[in-house]
């Protein structure tokens, strides 16, 4: 969405999500709390009017913002937000954090304009990536150092703090910041929503994000959409099992550092291929955490109950993540360990339900595809707590 404003503030400068392991659109962060992504006008409307019942299984949903991109005068690209009237509280925002660091420098040439990531080579990733940025954007497995060396040095000489990231929300990052810029004009404002940053609670978010149902195009889509989606999904485990593997990222405690796989990876996948990494999702590289079979499961099963009573929603092209710390976390004075896991459901864009807006086809009873799909994920782990 385009807002035709002028901009006359400062704003908040976005930094990429660093965590973001799948989808197409660029999602930032906000603040420590908070994330934002390109609004489109269905998936707000799904957040306005959501089921009580589905709250505790989607991000809290904070408003919206308006957006535009800048460039500073050393060519580098950014976007900057202007918070609403309509948003309620304050928002701590560190601007200065690693994330913008590394977005920076990816964008920085040493004659001081900005650079296509495929001709970037800056010799600390690319030492410790063993690989250009470009091709590691394209693997379909890395191995990022969770103590990758610091790309930028402060006002001091001083390396910034440490950190780690998942390439592939750089991709999204990338290529949303060059459609800006082809198709706007630097100042034009343009819409994002506002929403709960579901990882700021974690050390090292472990993340598996699932395409979830048989079927994956919206009502709208075209023909040329319809058919293409139809022939990703008959082709992967979306067709046998209900759900695809669209990326992830699982914390290696041995080597201290993230296992990331995308998209691509997961189109790939048999059903026993799809079952190893759900297996491998939930292995730090040293052991099985089987502690969190349970609490998963009994999410999923809450989930499923949920799902089945809402009836006319149809979740298409929707994802669901599961989420757990890569660190353990230490025992209670009682001797028991807390163990913190999450399932959380996004990407609305193409949900229909019963009175939503400007639909045209609706549908009886809850969505089939869903929920098929969420009863192979809780047998299949079921039958891997089983074998352990």
């Amino acid at each position: 969405m385009v807002v035709q404003d002028s901009v006359d503030a400062p704003g908040v400068p976005l930094e990429p999500f660093l965590h973001q392991v799948g989808g197409h659109l660029s999602v930032m962060k906000y603040d420590e709390h908070t994330v934002c992504k390109p609004l489109i006008s269905r998936e707000q409307r799904f957040y306005e009017s959501l089921p009580l019942a589905m709250k505790r299984f989607t991000p809290q949903y904070k408003g919206t913002i308006t957006v535009h991109l800048r460039k500073d005068s050393r060519g580098r690209l950014s976007l900057v937000a202007s918070p609403l009237t309509e948003n309620r509280g304050p928002f701590t925002v560190s601007t200065e954090s690693a994330a913008v660091a590394i977005w920076q420098t990816l964008q920085q040439s040493p004659g001081g304009g900005a650079l296509p990531l495929t001709q970037w080579q800056h010799p600390q990733l690319v030492h410790s990536l063993k690989e250009s940025p470009a091709t590691a954007l394209l693997r379909s497995e890395l191995h990022l150092k969770a103590q990758v060396p610091s790309l930028v040095e402060d006002a001091n000489g001083n390396l910034m703090e440490k950190g780690s990231f998942n390439p592939w929300g750089l991709r999204c990052h990338w290529a949303h910041l060059h459609r800006l810029c082809a198709e706007y004009p630097e100042n034009q404002r343009h819409r994002f929503l506002l929403l709960e940053n579901v990882v700021s609670q974690y050390k090292h978010p472990c993340i598996l994000d699932l395409k979830m149902g048989t079927r994956q195009h919206g009502d709208d889509a075209s023909e040329e959409k319809k058919a293409r989606h139809m022939r990703k999904c008959a082709q992967s485990t979306s067709a046998h099992l209900g759900m695809r593997i669209c990326g992830m990222q699982v914390y290696q405690s041995d080597k201290k550092h993230f296992l990331c796989k995308d998209k691509y990876y997961g189109r790939k996948l048999s059903v026993e291929g799809f079952r190893q990494a759900l297996y491998q999702f939930l292995h730090d590289g040293t052991r099985f955490r089987t502690e969190l079979l349970e609490p998963i499961q009994r999410q999923l099963q809450a989930l499923l109950s949920v799902i089945r009573s809402q009836s006319s929603y149809r979740f298409y092209s929707s994802s669901l993540l599961i989420i757990y710390d890569g660190q353990e976390t230490a025992q209670t004075p009682h001797g028991s360990n807390v163990i913190k896991v999450d399932v959380r459901m996004i990407d609305f864009a193409h949900t229909t339900y019963k009175g939503s807006w400007n639909e045209h086809t609706t549908y009886d009873g809850p969505d089939p595809g869903y929920i098929f799909g969420l009863e192979n994920l809780i047998q299949i782990l079921q039958g891997i707590h089983e074998g352990q």
